[in-house]
């Protein structure tokens, strides 16, 4: 309890502490580009410099040319102008490069690094987070700090130095009219903070509100097949009008914030343009100033005003960078669930295939931290090169266990074995390399076939390439395609069907040449012809693999070594098909009604209710 309320309530030591980690992880990003950090705010100061002397020479010109008609004396000082503008140019365009450069390459490498954290992302992590929210980080939420990182160092020095040299002009020109300015100053600061404390928590909501849609667009365009196959494309299209009419909602309100940020600003410069030229006319009626010198005292409070409003603006687009920061942040301290720091054998390399589960249970995290149990006194043990079926009820933990070999999830409580050594022992490479599993979901990737199968051994000869398709009954579908191995796949392999991509999949496992391959009902989708050359091809092609099979069909396992029978998270039956049809009333019930011409649904056979 202590733990939440802490969490709940950091210290100013954990505060202190968390912006000194982040002030280390972005100076990661800087030092690289320190020098276009550098060089790119101080090229903006010749803009400044130009801008600053700009009315100066303007004034000297009605003051002491046209006021005198000497043409030479403004011939001079039009040619100095013309320079002016010309060295602002080359320092403007610098400027913008250099800063471009430095923001760019910030982004660019923090995205690297985003992206290569969510790769380490256990199971666990990635379970804390939907898609599209982590497709919006490294998207959108990047982007809006490279916008403002890039507004930021075009005016880290180019606003506050306009600034401070249109203020310190415009006193040495005339101090009664300058009054009016330090009048003005402190009422938009005071309107400047308001808009932020206002803008801040609702450009946090509009990207929350992105995420929802981009999760959204993601779900839909994956299903697309089975959103047409139930004709729910209404459903779809009110859908996304819902999560996109809340988008637009949350984004005007954070917009009116920026919206009302330049009619305020605009206001306030021409109320005190009015001002200066009304009370500077009757100084000038009055002999004490020069006409030349309000005029330039005019641009400079232009000048003053356009500072502040340029910092708004930056102060603005850093409250929507500051909610995309901190998204990106909460990427960057997520503490992975699972990793392999501590392992004693990190050398250590999968060679026998010997599985042992020794009092094994596994809950996923829920509220709270707690921690609901799917599998519990789970213990039965996988020789090398056997065969192990494992059946049961939807939900009864099937792909919860197997999933703790490779250590994709860490036990609750127990041990897994493999070859004897704890798999928290192994590094998560070596370990991994040593399992070969197909997931329940089937996964290919854009390009060709012979590309989705090399993932298993990229460099596997091509004979190998063909001999574990042929293994996995796929090549014979794949000789079809006009260009075989080298037809492309699709995003996701959409233009092949599931059986096939049931196959492909295997084929990819067994291209790795694992000690222990797993398959998470990897066959429901082929015919059962199909299934039982695949099990034959196990047997002669793979006799020293230790084969676990997750399956619906008993017919699929029954000529395992050993078939595991699940119920609620425990060993229900463990044994032989024959001997489990002898004292398991599950197995029993699943297989006379699947030999019966049923569906032996375990839902319905004595399993989870």
């Amino acid at each position: 309890m202590r733990d939440k309320l802490h969490q709940k309530n950091p210290t100013n030591a954990d505060l202190t502490r968390k912006e000194t980690t982040e002030l280390k992880r972005y100076k990661k990003y800087i030092t690289p580009y320190l020098s276009a950090f550098v060089i790119g705010p101080l090229m903006m100061l010749t803009e400044v410099a130009g801008e600053v002397m700009l009315p100066k020479f303007m004034s000297m010109i009605i003051n002491n040319g046209v006021a005198d008609r000497n043409l030479a004396y403004i011939g001079k000082m039009g040619t100095l102008m013309v320079l002016t503008v010309l060295f602002m140019a080359v320092g403007g365009i610098l400027g913008a490069y250099f800063s471009a450069k430095a923001s760019i390459s910030f982004t660019s490498d923090m995205r690297n690094d985003l992206f290569r954290k969510v790769q380490q992302f256990s199971f666990e992590n990635i379970d804390g987070y939907s898609t599209g929210s982590l497709v919006t980080r490294l998207t959108n939420d990047v982007q809006q700090v490279q916008n403002v990182l890039m507004m930021g160092l075009r005016m880290a020095l180019r606003a506050p130095g306009m600034f401070l040299g249109a203020l310190i002009m415009a006193f040495m020109m005339n101090r009664q009219l300058a009054v009016i300015i330090l009048i003005v100053i402190p009422l938009l600061l005071a309107a400047i903070i308001l808009i932020l404390k206002t803008a801040f928590p609702r450009f946090g909501e509009m990207q929350r509100r992105l995420d929802r849609l981009n999760s959204g667009i993601q779900e839909s365009l994956t299903n697309v097949r089975v959103v047409k196959s139930f004709v729910r494309e209404a459903h779809e299209i009110e859908k996304f009008s819902r999560l996109n009419r809340d988008l637009k909602e949350s984004s005007l309100r954070a917009l009116r914030i920026v919206i009302t940020t330049m009619p305020v600003m605009m206001f306030a410069m021409n109320v005190t343009t009015l001002a200066v030229v009304w009370y500077g006319g009757n100084i000038i009626i009055a002999g004490k100033m020069p006409v030349g010198d309000l005029t330039a005292f005019t641009t400079y409070i232009v000048q003053i005003l356009m500072s502040l409003m340029m910092l708004s603006m930056v102060f603005l687009q850093s409250s929507r960078a500051s909610a995309s920061m901190k998204r990106i942040n909460e990427i960057f301290d997520t503490e992975i669930g699972l990793n392999d720091d501590n392992a004693k054998n990190k050398d250590k390399k999968v060679t026998e295939g010997r599985v042992e589960f020794k009092n094994v249970s596994f809950g996923y995290s829920g509220e709270n931290g707690r921690k609901d149990l799917v599998l519990e006194g789970i213990s039965f043990t996988a020789e090398p090169g056997q065969t192990i079926g494992i059946i049961g009820s939807t939900g009864s933990g099937k792909t919860s266990l197997v999933q703790l070999i490779p250590r994709l999830y860490d036990v609750t409580g127990g041990e897994v074995l493999v070859d004897g050594v704890n798999v928290k022992e192994y590094s998560l490479k070596h370990l991994r390399e040593g399992v070969g599993m197909v997931l329940q979901k089937n996964v290919l990737f854009s390009g060709t076939i012979e590309e989705n199968l090399r993932w298993g051994n990229e460099d596997a000869p091509m004979e190998d390439v063909i001999r574990f398709s042929e293994s996995a009954q796929a090549d014979p579908f794949v000789k079809t395609f006009k260009n075989g191995y080298d037809t492309e796949m699709g995003q996701g392999g959409v233009n092949v069907s599931g059986g096939q991509k049931q196959r492909l999949c295997i084929a990819r496992a067994l291209l790795k040449r694992p000690k222990i391959l797993i398959l998470d009902d990897s066959t429901s989708a082929v015919d059962t012809a199909t299934d039982a050359k695949i099990r034959k091809a196990f047997r002669e092609e793979i006799p020293g693999t230790t084969k676990i099979i997750i399956a619906q069909r008993i017919s699929s396992v029954q000529d395992a070594d050993r078939i595991l029978v699940l119920d609620n998270g425990q060993i229900n039956g463990l044994g032989t098909h024959e001997e489990l049809l002898k004292t398991n009333t599950i197995y029993q019930e699943v297989y006379n009604s699947q030999t019966q011409g049923g569906s032996g649904d375990f839902d319905k056979q004595g399993g989870e209710q």
